[in-house]
């Protein structure tokens, strides 16, 4: 389906991004990884995208809290590839602490990183999608892209932030063949967050499976995560013909969270 085309995905060495790159590898494209982690096993995930798939796949560890390592990026993406067809904008962080006392310097890491990050990659690929008149671009939501939690005011506020560049994007690329779209997950379960659960488990003097039910899934009707190969078919599906009319949407994939 996706032949010829080449794919970047932010935050693609672990968890969601990282189930992205090897769907869409699966579909035909070249993939663009990048995000941090250990070298060894960020080769091995890239090579072996090549050996399993038959495309090629580069990747970078460009800082994408700094304009001008996102412009690098870029630039030699477009030199070895020709350009980008599909951007997904995936790399973010978290932080938990109430406003009055939410650090300055955590509010400026999650704004860069998890809004102004999309905002310059999807900048800087537009010009070759309107180009080729057709380009994909996802942008990772949240549930809180649509409602907020205590304490995460930086995070719901670029999350949000995310939904209107979506839009914006959205309508602006829409007559050249472009579609933008935000996915937003409710609680996906990766290996960040497993062990987040053992660790809550231990400080709460709970059952792990009482963590994931009345702690992380107190939210989600289905009490079931969402798993990262499903929010991976998700996006796939929205690079596909039959997604051409999906545009500017945000699209939950939230076992229900935000229908309450």
């Amino acid at each position: 389906m996706l032949a010829g085309k080449t794919a970047l995905i932010t935050g693609s060495t672990s968890g969601i991004g990282k189930a992205i790159a090897l769907q869409l590898a699966a579909d035909g494209a070249n993939i663009v990884l990048n995000g941090f982690g250990d070298a060894k096993e960020i080769e091995a995930v890239r090579a072996g995208i090549e050996k399993d798939h038959k495309v090629k796949a580069a990747f970078t560890g460009a800082d994408l809290t700094k304009p001008d390592a996102i412009e690098a990026m870029m630039a030699e993406a477009a030199c070895t590839f020709g350009g980008i067809d599909i951007l997904v904008n995936n790399a973010g962080t978290q932080f938990v602490a109430p406003i009055d006392e939410f650090p300055v310097d955590k509010w400026n890491l999650i704004i860069a990183l998890n809004l102004s990050a999309a905002f310059h990659t999807t900048r800087l690929a537009l010009p070759h999608m309107k180009s080729k008149k057709w380009g994909r671009i996802i942008n990772m939501g949240s549930a809180h892209a649509k409602v907020a939690s205590p304490f995460k005011s930086a995070y719901v506020a670029a999350k949000h932030g995310l939904s209107g560049l979506t839009k914006t994007t959205a309508l602006e690329s829409a007559v050249h063949g472009v579609r933008c779209n935000t996915i937003c997950p409710g609680y996906v379960f990766t290996p960040l967050v497993e062990g987040q659960i053992a660790d809550t488990a231990k400080a709460r003097g709970m059952t792990e499976e009482q963590v994931k039910t009345d702690v992380l899934l107190a939210a989600q009707p289905t009490k079931e995560f969402v798993t990262a190969e499903e929010v991976a078919a998700f996006a796939s599906f929205l690079c596909s013909p039959a997604a051409a009319q999906i545009n500017g949407a945000d699209l939950s994939i939230d076992g229900g969270w935000t229908a309450q």
